[in-house]
């Protein structure tokens, strides 16, 4: 049987191209970025969308229409044409949108997700995040499957290739975009968490250097983007689940599963990352209190040694009458030198006890 292989790609960011000329800003294909109609997995020629529509309606193959940042108004339009739930549609208007999964009993299903981004640091801004995130909507019935998308990063276009130069794969019809772009999505989680990864033994290495300073603000802007990405991650794993056991072929079932299965391990790593920042932050302000300690008793032992030699200044500075070796000669020598030896034994003291 026809099998779905995997996409591999470059999670780049990719613009949208600009419509040569301007739309009716309630046409959904203002903001389409392609859109076709598949027999037996082959793309079809055709300029009339309604038409195209009208045929996989009656069981002509199916509709793929990809959309990039549409309107509510154009995502309105979406609805008189495909049937689709106005509070789906809602949304699908969002970039925040939590994941999730809503099926129906016609067997139409709305899937919501999170895309995610590594920005890299040449063009990352100090303090800026690390992670990127937008969002990516399908919905999916029997002749057609849309597909929404926010963001900068989770472009679909290049799974729209991966699966027209195998027509096996995309036969299996709206289905089959639906899994190769929760593939796709799931494939940018795992680069994603590589990269992270090495900016967290970047900052573990920097903290526990012997001259290092520990650079907290960097840790937390980690940590905050390793929430941000559980937030992304974590809720997708009912909704992978219920696709998986919901499928009645045990290969497109078996797909589904081999999803889920990455997406359980980006959620282990994207943990322990989020653990392991957490002990980071608590070392490094540990080594900054204790930094700060050290300092404090460099101050307090230097502040101790420049007391002595001025309480004798103060004591002999009252200019009272009878004060020891006043009229002595060799006093003045003499209380210097015990200043002298009094600081002196204080240093080394100080220096016995690693004060100084």
């Amino acid at each position: 049987m026809p099998g779905l292989t995997r996409v591999f790609r470059v999670a780049e960011p990719l613009p949208a191209p600009s419509p040569s000329e301007p739309s009716d800003p309630a046409d959904p294909l203002g903001a389409a970025i392609d859109w076709a109609r598949y027999v037996d997995g082959v793309r079809q020629p055709g300029d009339d969308f309604l038409d195209a529509c009208g045929m996989a309606r009656v069981g002509v193959g199916f509709i793929w229409l990809g959309l990039f940042e549409p309107s509510i108004s154009q995502l309105n339009g979406l609805g008189s044409i495909f049937g689709l739930h106005p509070l789906e549609l809602e949304d699908a208007n969002g970039e925040r949108q939590r994941p999730k999964l809503e099926s129906h009993e016609d067997g139409s299903i709305f899937l919501s997700l999170r895309t995610i981004g590594y920005v890299e640091s040449a063009v990352r801004n100090e303090g800026g995040e690390i992670v990127e995130t937008g969002s990516a909507t399908v919905f999916v019935g029997d002749w057609f499957a849309v597909t929404v998308r926010r963001g900068r990063y989770g472009a679909l276009q290049p799974v729209r290739r991966h699966l027209e130069s195998r027509p096996k794969q995309m036969a299996r019809g709206p289905v089959a975009v639906l899994h190769a772009v929760l593939d796709s999505v799931v494939d940018d989680y795992l680069r994603v968490a590589d990269a992270v990864e090495d900016d967290v033994e970047e900052i573990e290495t920097h903290v526990f250097a012997v001259r290092g300073v520990p650079q907290v603000e960097r840790i937390y802007e980690l940590k905050r983007d390793l929430i941000e990405m559980k937030r992304s991650i974590a809720p997708l794993h009912l909704p992978l689940r219920m696709l998986a056991e919901h499928q009645r072929d045990k290969d497109l079932r078996q797909y589904f599963l081999d999803v889920h299965d990455h997406l359980e391990q980006v959620r282990e790593q994207v943990a322990n990352y989020d653990e392991l920042m957490s002990s980071i932050l608590q070392a490094a302000v540990a080594r900054l209190s204790v930094s700060e300690n050290e300092d404090m008793r460099k101050i307090s032992a230097w502040v101790a040694i420049a007391a002595v030699p001025t309480m004798i200044a103060g004591i002999y500075g009252m200019n009272f009458q009878y004060m020891p070796e006043l009229e002595w000669p060799w006093g003045y020598p003499f209380i210097a030198a015990v200043m002298a030896t009094a600081c002196w034994l204080l240093y080394r003291n100080f220096r016995r006890q690693r004060w100084l």
